[in-house]
């Protein structure tokens, strides 16, 4: 009799399952759909317009006149000083949680406050940002503001990438570092990091691709939707991609939005080209660690 009730219920666990199986492929298959009619209405709309002036002109009050010269060289500006800021204060931030702050109530309570900062809204960086960076510090509505907030925004997520490459180091390399009479900051800086420097590097690229397409902290900091010069220095105005992107699907002609569809193609370009890159170094450095 309880030969039976356990058949049974392993029959009825095994059919659970086969229907949670095809809910998820399911639902797979119809976000790939949606995905793929999402790409199809942008590129029928927006290809035409991929020529070179559409990256050499500026922003225009008629549509065929447009360009994302601004937006594009805004965006580089951005993402380059919010890298530079965030990975060297990751990898050191990193570096203390592993190696020196110990097995402490401490560690574990910043550990936690920066396992919860990666979930946090990106929206309130925004808020942040223009509270702290735009009116305390009176750094203006400028590239400095946003690549600051930007950097507020990946660094949780750079910091946790770092610990996980840092993990993932062979614990015997460090240990023969030991052996032979190296320091643990000779261990860390000669040892530790350059295995680990290819798990680093994907990760910050994947969160800076991240902070490429957000929109809603950089409105906040004060992008600008219409520039017509290039910034040369980090105080200068600015605006980026995604927010031009917001501003053109916003005007009411179909030319707009048509030109906004070939900024979304060129944005797509991007992030892609920045995860292809995350890849390759990824699998670069685990051949290097294979051999």
């Amino acid at each position: 009799m309880m030969h039976k009730e356990r058949t049974a219920r392993r029959a009825a666990r095994k059919r659970i399952d086969s229907i949670f199986q095809a809910l998820f492929l399911l639902a797979i298959v119809i976000a790939v759909l949606v995905l793929v009619i999402l790409l199809v209405d942008i590129f029928s709309e927006g290809a035409r317009w991929i020529r070179p002036d559409f990256f050499t002109n500026y922003a225009s009050r008629f549509y065929n006149q447009a360009g994302i010269l601004a937006p594009l060289v805004g965006s580089f500006y951005v993402i380059i000083l919010t890298a530079v800021i965030a990975l060297p204060v990751a990898v050191a931030t990193a570096v203390y949680l592993e190696f020196y702050a110990g097995n402490t109530w401490l560690n574990r309570v910043l550990q936690v406050n920066i396992a919860n900062l990666a979930g946090v809204p990106s929206i309130v960086y925004g808020l942040f940002g223009l509270a702290f960076f735009v009116r305390f510090l009176a750094l203006d509505r400028s590239i400095i503001s946003a690549a600051l907030t930007m950097a507020l925004l990946i660094l949780p997520v750079v910091i946790v990438n770092t610990q996980e490459a840092i993990k993932a180091v062979p614990p015997s390399l460090a240990h023969a570092a030991y052996a032979l009479g190296a320091s643990k900051w000779q261990v860390v800086s000669t040892v530790v990091l350059p295995a680990a420097v290819g798990g680093i590097l994907t990760g910050t690229i994947l969160a800076v691709s991240r902070a490429l397409g957000e929109t809603a902290p950089l409105i906040t900091v004060g992008a600008w939707v219409f520039i017509a010069s290039l910034p040369v220095s980090p105080m200068d105005s600015f605006t980026v991609l995604p927010v031009q992107i917001w501003y053109w699907s916003g005007q009411p002609q179909q030319g707009f939005r048509e030109i906004a569809a070939a900024a979304i193609i060129v944005l797509l370009v991007l992030l892609l080209s920045m995860n292809g890159i995350a890849v390759f170094l990824r699998n670069k450095y685990q051949k290097r660690a294979e051999w």
